[in-house]
């Protein structure tokens, strides 16, 4: 129990040092992502008002579970999706908050995929 409790703090500790490094918090949206061991979701967050903009998950009605074969597939198709609900909101620069993530795997599948759209 202890352990946990242990990794957990560690954790926090990690996203909250990768939050302050982003630097420009309060200027653009920030990219928020999160990944369970079966799903993982994103919003578009805006810190000045404290307002979700815009969400999408694999757990949403669009993705079809049998579609992809992997989870990093899964991660690049829910990269697109809010790709593209980005760009319904006409929303230029945002930054991108990897939640104390490591930038690779279905982090960096997801990011690419946003970025390329």
């Amino acid at each position: 129990m202890a352990k946990m409790n242990l990794r957990r703090q560690n954790w926090l500790k990690k996203k909250n040092r990768s939050k302050k490094s982003l630097g420009v918090l309060g200027k653009y949206p920030r990219l928020v992502i999160f990944r369970s061991n079966k799903h993982i979701y994103s919003q578009l967050v805006d810190d000045n008002n404290n307002v979700t903009l815009v969400s999408s998950s694999s757990n949403d009605k669009d993705f079809s579970k049998g579609k992809s074969n992997s989870k990093i597939d899964l991660s690049k198709e829910v990269g697109y999706s809010m790709a593209d609900k980005i760009k319904k909101q006409k929303i230029k620069r945002i930054v991108f908050d990897r939640n104390g993530y490591l930038y690779h795997g279905r982090i960096k599948a997801f990011a690419e995929a946003v970025r390329e759209k």
